[in-house]
């Protein structure tokens, strides 16, 4: 016979609902000497401004096209290919106080230096009040009250990303966040950290990058300082399970471990 909750268990469960998020986190730890040699490399042969979060942006896309089953759309119960594998940068604009984002067509099919440069000159361009992707939709949205927002919010996610419609000259592009989002927080010093999924954007995952730090770690057995990289995702598992994480997360090691390998001409 089943016992009257009591305690801690009675208290939980009066204080929460039955879970209906489907999230789940990761993280992984990545020897980041091989990213910071091509960021060295790459920014004194261009005099591009690279930097290991475009790095990490371009594993990210190349994960996602060795992982095809996560470089898809929900809608209407079914799992559809997306035509392309775009990226969503979450940026800091002027003096860092204000974040913005920026989705990279075809991230995949692209080096990390023509993504950098895209990045410059969007945010560049954002900055100057050119938005074409979200100005007009930020500047409504604005004036709405939070619930009405929160509405909008939804429906335009069912309307670009369910429906697959592009609403652009009413400042909603079609799958505005891409096939998977990416922001730094090593830019503020932090090494770990995790963020929601909202449920408009309507991608697989978010990836956070943190900051590079020298810490000990084992080699051959023998402790040795080495400059560490942390990433975390946020995934949602209706996209993705274990298995897909897992083998996004290898994709993830082998570009992180040498560029220089996957990325195309510039």
């Amino acid at each position: 016979m089943a016992d009257r909750l009591r305690g801690w268990r009675k208290l939980a469960g009066a204080t929460w609902t039955a879970p209906k998020d489907p999230q789940f986190y990761g993280e992984l730890e990545l020897d980041a000497a091989g990213l910071l040699d091509y960021v060295d490399t790459a920014r004194s042969r261009s005099g591009v401004h690279l930097t290991v979060t475009h790095l990490v942006g371009r594993a990210v896309a190349v994960g996602l096209a060795e992982v095809p089953a996560l470089a898809v759309r929900l809608s209407r119960g079914r799992a559809w290919p997306r035509e392309s594998i775009d990226v969503f940068f979450i940026v800091a604009t002027g003096d860092g106080e204000e974040l913005t984002g920026v989705k990279v067509d075809r991230a995949n099919r692209k080096s990390a230096i023509a993504i950098a440069r895209e990045l410059h000159d969007r945010v560049a361009a954002i900055g100057r009040g050119d938005d074409a992707d979200f100005g007009r939709s930020k500047a409504l949205l604005e004036r709405l009250p939070a619930p009405l927002m929160r509405l909008a919010l939804r429906g335009a996610a069912w309307l670009t990303s369910g429906l697959n419609l592009d609403l652009s000259r009413a400042g909603m592009p079609r799958q505005a966040f891409g096939s998977a989002m990416i922001t730094s927080v090593g830019m503020w010093g932090v090494e770990r950290a995790f963020s929601p999924l909202a449920p408009y954007y309507r991608v697989p995952l978010l990836v956070l990058v943190g900051a590079v730090t020298q810490r000990p770690v084992v080699r051959d057995g023998e402790v040795v300082v080495r400059p560490m990289l942390t990433l975390t995702a946020t995934f949602d598992h209706r996209y993705a399970d274990g298995a897909h994480a897992a083998r996004f997360a290898a994709a993830i090691r082998r570009y992180c471990a040498d560029p220089a390998a996957f990325e195309p001409a510039d």
